[in-house]
């Protein structure tokens, strides 16, 4: 009989209840799991401000001024210098487009910003290709001696070399000539680092099963590593135009012909033609946009390496 109340006291009641849980029949951890689940707003708030607004926030930052600059390409004199904000022009013109091309010989600066571009690119990046396979493949002495000297090539500025370049491209008379823009830019460390990262994360066996098919080093670069490395390639190669397109000290020293200036160099002579007056700031808003639609092209062909260019060689095994 005491055994049966004993059953029933209230310490037991108490018991069952707290093992239940609250009212309801919820237990904590599903309301912990409702707080921190996918949907829930701390992870909504911690998504949008961690991850979605500085994103926004970047992409605003590189995107507007090249909006901008688009847009003023097409206004008209008034509508640049004013104190009011004129966001879209009034009537859209290509006014300032004719009269860049006819201020400067545009096409002329063109062709030679593709031809230093086209030859130097396509020299560096096969450069950067020989150095990385023989880093890798080939045994020879002072390997890593050459390697931490290419890692300080790509610590060092290249504006640092560019008194004593200059004083050994004119001696050699390479002024107001192609090979005197490309040949001063021919070594990348940038590219040689990022290849060898690539080449290293390479399986040895491959390259084995190469060698006893009878394939040489020449073989084995262009059938075997080659094929298997064109993302990472592909990555040097985007950014090696960029830079071949982009240049501008080295072309402006090297260069006093105007037949032999590059695009950059020629923007810059189409500022000095027009100076800083209401109707120079569309024109060179024009003569900007010239200039990056090649490289943007590049990039919409390219860009879906970048990633796996630039990630490919970062885990070795």
């Amino acid at each position: 009989m005491s055994t049966a109340t004993a059953s029933h006291s209230p310490s037991s009641a108490t018991g069952n209840r707290a093992s239940q849980g609250p009212v309801g029949g919820r237990s904590p951890q599903r309301y912990r799991h409702r707080n921190t689940g996918p949907f829930s707003k701390q992870n909504l708030v911690g998504t949008l401000v961690g991850g979605y607004l500085p994103l926004v926030m970047a992409t605003l930052v590189v995107a507007l001024p090249l909006l901008w600059m688009v847009i003023s390409s097409f206004k008209s004199p008034h509508e640049l210098v004013t104190q009011d904000l004129v966001v879209w022009p009034e009537d859209p013109s290509l006014a300032n487009y004719r009269t860049a091309m006819n201020t400067v010989p545009i096409p002329r600066f063109f062709l030679n910003s593709v031809i230093v571009t086209v030859i130097g690119s396509v020299i560096k990046i096969v450069l950067a290709i020989f150095t990385a396979y023989a880093l890798v493949f080939v045994r020879f002495p002072f390997k890593r001696v050459i390697f931490v000297l290419i890692l300080v090539a790509l610590m060092v500025p290249p504006q640092v070399a560019i008194l004593p370049n200059y004083v050994l491209i004119a001696q050699l008379g390479g002024v107001n000539t192609y090979w005197g823009i490309i040949v001063p830019g021919l070594g990348t460390a940038f590219g040689t680092f990022l290849l060898r990262q690539q080449f290293l994360s390479i399986p040895p066996s491959i390259l084995e099963a190469a060698t006893l098919d009878g394939a040489g080093h020449w073989t084995s670069l262009w059938r075997v590593v080659v094929p298997i490395s064109v993302p990472s390639i592909a990555t040097v190669a985007l950014v090696t135009i960029v830079t071949e397109w982009n240049d501008y000290i080295w072309p402006l020293i090297i260069v006093t012909d105007s037949h032999m200036m590059t695009l950059p160099v020629g923007l810059t002579a189409l500022a000095n033609s027009e100076g800083n007056t209401g109707s120079g700031w569309g024109i060179l808003m024009a003569g900007a946009v010239l200039i990056i639609i090649p490289i943007l092209v590049v990039f919409a062909m390219l860009q879906r390496y970048i990633v796996s260019g630039l990630t490919q060689g970062s885990v070795t095994g």
